[in-house]
């Protein structure tokens, strides 16, 4: 395969942020972290802008563009994340998750972390992950990209028929509900949930993922980083619905190009930060057999009341 998507740059020179981008989670309780942010940034005489994205009508700043900031910085959940890693990614800077909430893949730093995070950025004492995203390329000739993923869903009655093509040999054909294409860091989200495999961050692939299938087989594809993969759609009379990392688009659903593109965005990442299968294990993603677990609780010890 490919150089990984998720190899990790020399570390960047220290430099303290004049402007902070801030993206919020709609509904959590966000104020611990946004304290904190706020009291760093006044003692190193930074400024607070609010980036303008969709669904973000919680104010807590006044609006900015992405591309004024030198960092942007997430505080909520890992959809949170991904909104800024978005932002972030078009602007060519980097996004830091604060996770208001479990700590996620993406939002990795804790509520009471954020002034120690903030100080080990403008020390240059972190490292960016550099992530691939999915460039996709409609028949119409517009283009987008997904950093998590691509789904395509039937929106009613009547079936989603799919053509799949890789590199110009044809993969399958098949009647059901739609399918997903995912990057590594989607692998665990839609994907996985749907019967996809897992793949780790620094896997130079992406995913061809089904949906429930009406008849027919057709296994979960994992397609090499330079692969190109063709999808083709017939849609049944109950409509289509496409989600682009987790938002519904207007485009038009018929045919479409993905390729993998390398380093399209960059997130903070610290050296001591779990690794990302650890964090899985800790939200409970990936479980142990019951049986293990119940031969792990027989060789406690007891410990009995006095």
């Amino acid at each position: 395969m490919s150089q990984s998507s998720d190899k990790h740059e020399t570390a960047p020179t220290a430099s303290v942020p004049s402007r902070i981008g801030v993206v919020v989670h709609p509904a959590r309780d966000i104020d611990e972290p946004l304290k904190a942010l706020r009291d760093w940034s006044a003692e190193h005489r930074a400024a607070i802008v609010q980036i303008a994205l969709p669904g973000q009508e919680r104010r807590v700043a006044e609006e900015g563009d992405a591309a004024d900031c030198d960092l942007l910085v997430a505080i909520g959940g890992d959809g949170t994340m991904l909104a800024a890693i978005r932002a972030a990614a078009v602007a060519g800077r980097p996004a830091l998750g604060v996770a208001s909430g479990s700590l996620g893949a993406l939002a990795g730093v804790t509520l009471t972390d954020v002034a120690t995070a903030l100080d080990r950025f403008s020390r240059g004492d972190w490292t960016p992950r550099r992530l691939p995203a999915l460039e996709i390329k409609f028949d119409s000739g517009e283009s987008q990209f997904a950093i998590n993923d691509v789904a395509i869903i039937r929106a009613g009655g009547g079936q989603v028929r799919t053509t799949a093509i890789l590199d110009g040999t044809l993969f399958a054909r098949v009647a059901g509900d739609g399918c997903i294409v995912s990057t590594p860091v989607g692998s665990s989200a839609y994907s996985l949930s749907a019967g996809g495999p897992l793949l780790t961050l620094d896997t130079y692939a992406f995913l061809l993922t089904p949906l429930p299938v009406h008849g027919g087989f057709c296994p979960p594809l994992v397609a090499d980083g330079d692969a190109t993969l063709e999808l083709d759609f017939a849609i049944g009379y109950g409509g289509v619905r496409l989600e682009v990392d987790g938002q519904v688009s207007v485009t038009e659903v018929g045919s479409m190009t993905i390729r993998l593109r390398d380093g399209v965005a960059t997130a903070v990442r610290f050296d001591d930060q779990e690794p990302f299968i650890t964090g899985l294990r800790r939200r409970q993603i990936i479980l142990d057999s019951p049986r293990i677990l119940a031969e792990d609780a027989r060789q406690r010890p007891i410990i009995k009341n006095s």
